[in-house]
C-alpha cells in the first residue's frame, strides 16, 4: 500500500469529501492529521484552525511547520455563488484566504522539512472551475485558477528536490459546499455533478500515483483544453447557461 506509515496532513478533512479521503487514506495505512475548524468524526489526528483569517492561518502554519509530513493535501475550500456584487467583503476575503492563500502559506511552512529530507508531496485540490472560469462563481473560479498556477510554478521550482506537486481538479461534486441556489442552477443547466465517494477514490489514486495534473469528468476535461486555446468558443458555449443563471438572481 503506497500510504503505509505515511504522515499526511489533510486540510478540510472534517467535511463530506474530506472525511471520505481521510477514511480511504487511513484504510491504506496512512497516519492522517486533519486540519479544520471542526473536529473530524473519524479517529485521526486533529489540529483546530481557521484558515479564513490571517491570524488563524499563521497559527496553523506555526502548528505544522517543522513536522515530518510525507504528504500535505490542501483540500479546504469555500464558495460563493451569485453576482459578485452580492458577495460580502468579509466572505470575499475569506474565499481567497481559504482557497488560495492558505494552500500557499501552509506549503511554505512545510517545505523546508520536506526539502531537507529530499522527499515529500504537495497535493492541491483545485477545480475544473479554475480552468473554465464560470460566471457567478467569480471568486471561487479565480482563486482556483491561482491555485492551478501556483501548483505549476511550484513544481518547476522544486524540480530535482524529491518533492512532488500534484494538482487535482474535479468538476462539480455533490457535497454540502453547494448551496440550494447552486443545486437549482445545476438542475437548470444540466450540470454534471459527481458523487463524493467516487471523487475521493480518484483523488486518493492520483496522490498514490504521484500524478502531476489530473482533471476529472468529460466533457469538462475537454473544455479545459479548449478554453486554454480558444476561450471565445467556450464563452459562446457557456453563454446560454449564464443567461439561465441570471434568472435565479432576477427576483
Amino acid at each position: 500500500m503506497p500510504f503505509r506509515d505515511k504522515e499526511i496532513l489533510l486540510t478540510g478533512g472534517a467535511g463530506g469529501l474530506g472525511a471520505l479521503i481521510s477514511a480511504q487514506l487511513t484504510a491504506q495505512g496512512a497516519r492522517v492529521t486533519v486540519l479544520d475548524r471542526v473536529a473530524p468524526t473519524q479517529a485521526v489526528g486533529y489540529l483546530k484552525a481557521d484558515l479564513s483569517t490571517p491570524e488563524g492561518l499563521e497559527a496553523a502554519a506555526a502548528a505544522v511547520s517543522g513536522k515530518a509530513w510525507d504528504i500535505v493535501v490542501n483540500l479546504a475550500g469555500i464558495q460563493h455563488f451569485g453576482p459578485l456584487e452580492r458577495q460580502s467583503p468579509s466572505h470575499l476575503l475569506a474565499s481567497y484566504m481559504v482557497n488560495l492563500v492558505a494552500p500557499v502559506r501552509l506549503t511554505q511552512a512545510v517545505l523546508p522539512a520536506m526539502k531537507a529530507r529530499g522527499q515529500g508531496q504537495i497535493v492541491n485540490v483545485g477545480s475544473v472551475f479554475g480552468s473554465i472560469n464560470f460566471a457567478h462563481f467569480v471568486t471561487y473560479s479565480s482563486a482556483k485558477a491561482g491555485l492551478r498556477g501556483f501548483s505549476q510554478a511550484l513544481r518547476r521550482e522544486l524540480a530535482g528536490t524529491g518533492v512532488a506537486v500534484t494538482y487535482v481538479a474535479p468538476r462539480a461534486v455533490r457535497t454540502a459546499l453547494n448551496s440550494a441556489e447552486v443545486m437549482a442552477f445545476a438542475k437548470l443547466t444540466h450540470m454534471n455533478m459527481d458523487e463524493p465517494k467516487l471523487i475521493a477514490a480518484r483523488i486518493v489514486d492520483a496522490i498514490g500515483a504521484r500524478r502531476r495534473d489530473v482533471y476529472f469528468g468529460f466533457p469538462e476535461s475537454l473544455f479545459v483544453r479548449l478554453n486554454a486555446i480558444f476561450p471565445g468558443l467556450v464563452d459562446r458555449a457557456l453563454s446560454a447557461n449564464d443567461r439561465k443563471a441570471a434568472t435565479l438572481f432576477a427576483r
